[in-house]
């Protein structure tokens, strides 16, 4: 007994390190209205999901109870019982409120986290593009005109706007403590969210295994007051080198780099994709493609003519 109590805090002890090391914990640590609402859904599904383990496994204990073997004789037969409608509908309605439920939660919760923060209507949102290649992060600023390298600044209190998408293969961008996660591809822009409540310096990666860099596809976000902010993306205008054609696709064909930082976006020479809805839009997908020179398009414009002739 003794052994037993002295092993048990060694236990707790290598748990605790463990766990504390652990990356998916983080979203149960949320700092922004986003990520608190991704995590209250986590909390919520893992609640019902024990109630529902209880449930069946007080049952389970019951019946092993009741229906242990007894001291009948040998050739004893159990009278037979005709099926219960009433027990058979109930069994079929609760799996089915359950799901109906969490389904509900889950489609509310994407409603919420796929639109500005709650709380941030009135806030004019700060637009960061974010790309990733092989392996690393671009995070480009139209307003500043400044682009920085698997780093990024953002104020606090106030509504972020990552517009996302791939210079390579299919990524994922993810930090957890502010947001969820949202692919970025080579076609397509897509949006994620977000913002943070409190200065800090919050952890982010490519989520999306996409090869033998994927482990270097990390970067680290600061958020910090809207005065701070203002002051770093003036010190990066003012001191920082300009970003020229030349050197982006150098940086693209780079593997691995560290955190780098210009006085100038690739968004002047490069210009990103657009949204799908906006794709699916000709008119605005025709003055697109006026400000497009990229002849890997061609192949776009014929099934764009297609669905437009199709009309």
């Amino acid at each position: 007994m003794r052994k037993k109590l002295l092993f048990m805090p060694i236990v707790a002890a290598l748990l605790a390190v463990v766990l504390s090391g652990c990356e998916p914990l983080m979203v149960f640590n949320p700092k922004g209205p986003n990520a608190e609402t991704l995590s209250n859904t986590i909390l919520l599904s893992i609640a019902t999901m024990v109630v529902v383990l209880a449930v069946v496994y007080i049952l389970l204990i019951n019946m092993l109870v009741k229906y242990r073997a007894g001291k009948s004789s040998a050739d004893y037969e159990p009278p037979h019982e005709a099926g219960n409608h009433k027990l058979e509908i109930i069994w079929t309605v609760i799996p089915i409120l359950i799901v109906a439920f969490l389904a509900v939660v889950t489609i509310q919760t994407t409603k919420d986290v796929e639109s500005k923060p709650e709380g941030y209507g009135d806030k004019e949102a700060l637009v960061v593009y974010a790309s990733s290649s092989d392996w690393k992060w671009h995070f480009s600023y139209p307003e500043q005109g400044i682009e920085t390298v698997n780093y990024a600044h953002i104020p606090t209190d106030r509504p972020i706007e990552f517009r996302l998408y791939s210079f390579g293969t299919i990524t994922s961008f993810w930090v957890p403590q502010l947001a969820g996660q949202k692919y970025a591809m080579s076609d397509m822009l897509t949006t994620i969210h977000l913002a943070a409540d409190e200065p800090g310096d919050y952890w982010g990666r490519n989520s999306n295994f996409n090869g033998e860099g994927f482990e270097a596809m990390q970067f680290n976000i600061t958020a910090e007051s809207q005065e701070d902010f203002d002051q770093w993306a003036t010190d990066v205008k003012a001191k920082e080198p300009k970003l020229t054609e030349e050197t982006f696709n150098k940086l693209i064909k780079s593997s691995v780099v560290g955190l780098q930082s210009f006085s100038s976006t690739h968004l002047e020479f490069s210009k990103p994709p657009m949204n799908h809805d906006d794709m699916m839009d000709a008119d605005k997908y025709t003055e697109y493609k006026k400000g497009s020179s990229d002849p890997d398009d061609s192949e776009v414009d014929h099934d764009m003519e297609d669905m437009e002739d199709a009309k």
